[in-house]
């Protein structure tokens, strides 16, 4: 029996819920009334889309920066030779991730509400309460802790399979702990830091749980607005659109990922 049939349940599920789905995506897209068009893209170029589209583009790239920020250290930590219990805390991070996305989003909502913890400990401190609920900062809180162990785990790969006989070579040359990690461990995890940036940037670009739940509808993301356009509007054929030019934005990302990284080391950083 040839290896090409044990494929074809697998072929089949690819043909049925990606590439069919994908073609009527492009054909709505292109058409309205059964017509072809172009429409649908110009209607993007209004201000108000471009505005939204602004906006998560910035605070996805804000999101990717914290992350890589908070989880760079992390992962370093994590990775040391020196650190016994690693593999203790790499559990409790993966914890997290079992839970439902929305159940980790609904946590958020009752630290940063009115009456949640959060204030409380503001009013007994004696701050007083702060508006965190419904504001761009309360989702991008959001965003970096859901998307976080995504940043973490990929760096905390490839250091973790690191030569320490590189370190070692430095110091006997006389390099400090400034200029090994400059020279020589921050280079060797560059494809665990591209292989986080791009699985942060990407779901946190095309996001809509976290932008309704904790900004509370008073802004929209751009995966509000596609949602939208097929749920509340019905607009298939703008909401196909905007999907398109998402996947383009998804696939120069990835392009850009390729230049950088044209060996491909960055995919196999994560644990994922």
């Amino acid at each position: 029996m040839k290896r090409s049939v044990f494929a074809m349940p697998y072929g089949l599920w690819m043909l049925m819920f990606t590439v069919v789905p994908i073609f009527l995506i492009i054909y709505y897209a292109f058409t309205f009334g059964g017509s072809f068009t172009l429409e649908n893209f110009r209607l993007f170029l209004e201000p108000e889309f471009l505005g939204i589209l602004g906006l998560s583009l910035y605070l996805a790239a804000l999101c990717t920066v914290i992350c890589l920020l908070i989880g760079y250290p992390a992962a370093l930590f994590l990775a040391s030779k020196d650190f016994k219990r690693s593999h203790i805390v790499v559990v409790l991070f993966v914890i997290p991730m079992w839970m439902n996305f929305l159940l980790r989003t609904y946590a958020w909502m009752t630290l940063l509400e009115d009456t949640g913890i959060i204030n409380r400990f503001l009013e007994w401190i004696g701050i007083g309460r702060k508006k965190l609920m419904y504001t761009e900062s309360a989702v991008l809180m959001g965003m970096v802790y859901n998307f976080l162990p995504f940043m973490v785990f990929p760096i905390y790969s490839v250091l973790s399979k690191s030569d320490d006989r590189l370190i070692e070579a430095a110091n006997d040359l006389g390099a400090n702990a400034f200029v090994t990690f400059l020279r020589v461990t921050l280079p060797l995890s560059v494809p665990g830091i591209l292989s986080g940036v791009t699985m942060v940037f990407m779901p946190a670009i095309t996001t809509f749980v976290i932008p309704r739940l904790l900004g509370g509808g008073t802004f929209m993301m751009f995966g509000d607005l596609i949602e939208n356009q097929f749920l509340t509007v019905g607009d298939w054929n703008f909401g196909s659109a905007l999907s398109l030019i998402m996947m383009a934005l998804i696939l120069v990302s990835i392009g850009i990922l390729n230049k950088v990284d044209p060996n491909g080391q960055a995919e196999g950083g994560g644990l994922w």
